[in-house]
């Protein structure tokens, strides 16, 4: 790192991470606003002698089971240890960003400094950044594709890295990326939100690659980049820029293998999971089944690697110079202006617009009301619209997936029903399966608004969950839909017909007719390519189940080459994009496992790229 984005990475340490609080002289409390999952969060704080006497939360809209433990356990352990530098509490990530958010809001407006570690105060550290300054290429978000890119682009730069892995973007909910050390001087990240990590904190995670170190395991020899290919341009309903989709494809398993052997990043090693659309199980599963494996490890390598991240800063403005190139991003940090000049591009990383319900209803008005959102509060779009002021031409934005399998309380995605991939069914208030469980998710989508109620239930046994393992898996998750009513477990299907007041009688001749047909290719009703298995017997678990709104498809024009393109599919120079941002590698649908793939194979090719044109 030179000596500049050394400096840098002093001064942004001043404005990430934890804080602690100086002396201060006398009593005072003030109240501060957090951004929760389901909105604001409001708090008063008093502070005596250098220490936060209280907390009182005010006013809040979050989920009251999934937010118990932010507003008990989190606020009592920031009173003890006079910090906001905890962990979020498992389950509740956003009410816990949006609490410990309102803390500091609350402090800064107290004038007490936070100073942990040495670090300088906010207020100050947002002084020491210049208001014009110049780079090789401009990082817009510190989710995982802002981490991978910057991490790759300080460490990465040897020859094997030059000819072969390229260093990365990978991002899901925000973030740009760049790089590689032997052609850029110095990066900067910018991030809107106040703590890293966007989807990435929520996603489950899985990565598809054909041809992975698991699948011989599983006996699966006869996968390939082509199948894949071709299961993902299908299921888009062959909408889908089928050389960007061949693109993605070929080199998701050099992607899953940097993600691997370079930034640590842990995978099951001897399952995988099959999403609906696909006709091999590809996707490779990290630890713990959730997004939070990659960007702690990413974001410990971009510490570890001194690389300087300015949350709280939002992108508004890509600026052009007189040819029509692309050469820097107008930004804004607690009202005052910045300008990032850039000599070898800006890289568009920084997701969708899921969480932004005006944008979603004006380009679908089917997802009104009645849809909750799995999305991350950073995923509202504004890059979109400021990339197609810059000339960038939106494609298929009126293809929005919904995840189908969400919690009604919260809108987030069940994580603990993934043991459908393993055998669990899907049924009706009927007590009736109705839909192929390993189908395309706007296929089950659809299905389960059409069943009475509009919802349905996930049903396994044990049988299934010691091979699915998502109740050890995700115990808070199981121990937050229990107390809510969402789900239950039994001993025996009468007690899962009560719970449910499906007719046991109705659910008994279901149970019979799957164990009638288990194993591959026997489900004469619904296909599922996974399998049926024996429910005859064990203990039962149930969970009630309702789409939520899940994947922008819509997004920016690329190129392979993840160049954005202008309406008449010329390049637009200086500009690229990658992941959830993009429109042309979905199609209509995204299927299962790939939005991994996509943000880590065009965020490498998009640093590359970048580090050329300079």
């Amino acid at each position: 790192m030179n000596t500049k984005s050394i400096r840098f990475a002093a001064v942004m340490a001043a404005v990430i991470g934890a804080f602690a609080f100086q002396a201060s002289a006398a009593t005072v409390t003030t109240t501060g606003t957090g951004v929760g999952k389901d909105g604001d969060i409001k708090v008063q704080v008093t502070f005596d002698a250098n220490k936060i006497q209280s907390i009182k939360v005010l006013s809040q809209n979050e989920n009251p089971v999934l937010a118990e433990k932010v507003f008990t356990d989190l606020k009592d352990n920031v009173v003890k240890t006079n910090s906001t530098d905890l962990d979020a509490i498992s389950g509740a990530t956003f009410s816990s960003k949006g609490f410990l958010a309102a803390v500091k809001d609350a402090a800064k407006k107290a004038g007490v400094t936070l100073t942990k570690d040495g670090q300088k105060s906010l207020k100050k550290a947002a002084s020491m950044i210049p208001a014009k300054s110049t780079y090789d290429v401009v990082v817009v978000g510190a989710g995982n594709a802002g981490c991978t890119a910057a991490c790759s682009c300080v460490e990465n730069g040897s020859e094997v890295v030059v000819i072969e892995a390229q260093n990365a973007i990978h991002g899901q909910g925000g973030g740009i990326g760049l790089c590689n050390t032997k052609y850029v001087q110095s990066l900067v990240m910018l991030e809107k939100m106040p703590t890293v990590g966007g989807n990435s904190l929520i996603s489950g995670a899985e990565m598809n690659a054909a041809r992975n170190w698991v699948q011989p395991k599983l006996g699966i020899l006869d996968d390939s980049a082509e199948r894949h290919a071709q299961d993902t341009y299908i299921g888009g309903d062959k909408k889908g820029d089928l050389e960007v989709i061949r693109t993605m494809t070929g080199n998701a398993l050099s992607a899953a293998k940097w993600a691997r052997d370079y930034i640590g990043v842990r995978f099951e090693p001897d399952n995988l999971f099959m999403f609906g659309g696909h006709t091999r199980k590809r996707a490779l599963i990290p630890y713990g089944q959730t997004g939070t494996e990659f960007i702690t490890k990413l974001y410990a390598k971009a510490n570890e690697l001194k690389i300087p991240v300015i949350t709280n800063m939002k992108a508004v403005e890509l600026i052009k110079d007189a040819s029509g190139r692309v050469v820097g991003v107008k930004a804004t940090m607690n009202g005052q202006n910045y300008e990032f000049d850039a000599k070898g591009g800006v890289v568009l990383a920084t997701g969708g617009f899921g969480h932004n319900a005006a944008m979603v209803k004006k380009y679908d008005p089917s997802l009104d009301e009645r849809f909750k959102s799995t999305d991350s509060p950073s995923a509202t779009g504004e890059a979109l619209y400021m990339a197609e002021r810059a000339g960038a031409e939106l494609v298929n934005m009126q293809y929005i997936q919904t995840y189908p399998i969400c919690d009604p309380v919260s809108g987030s995605i069940e994580l603990i029903a993934d043991a459908r991939f393993d055998g669990a069914i899907l049924i009706n208030q009927k007590g009736q399966r109705f839909v192929e469980e390993l189908g395309r998710r706007d296929v089950i989508s659809h299905a389960i608004l059409a069943q009475p109620g509009s919802y349905c239930w996930v049903l396994w046994n044990d049988k299934i969950g010691n091979i699915s393992k998502t109740v050890e898996a995700h115990p808070d998750e199981y121990s937050v839909f229990t107390k809510t009513g969402t789900m239950k477990t039994c001993g025996d299907l009468k007690c899962i017909a009560e719970f449910t007041k499906i007719p046991y009688s109705n659910l008994k001749a279901t149970i019979d007719r799957v164990d009638s047909m288990t194993g591959p290719g026997n489900d004469k009703d619904f296909h599922n390519r996974g399998g049926l298995v024996d429910m005859s017997q064990g203990k039962y678990y149930v969970v009630k189940a309702v789409p939520s709104i899940h994947h922008t498809m819509g997004g920016i024009r690329i190129n392979p080459k993840s160049q954005a393109l202008d309406k008449n599919g010329k390049v637009i120079p200086g500009l690229y994009a990658a992941g959830e941002v993009t429109g042309v590698t979905h199609g209509t649908n995204r299927l299962g496992g790939n939005a991994y793939a996509d943000i880590l194979v065009f965020g490498r090719i998009a640093g590359e790229s970048a580090h050329y044109e300079k």
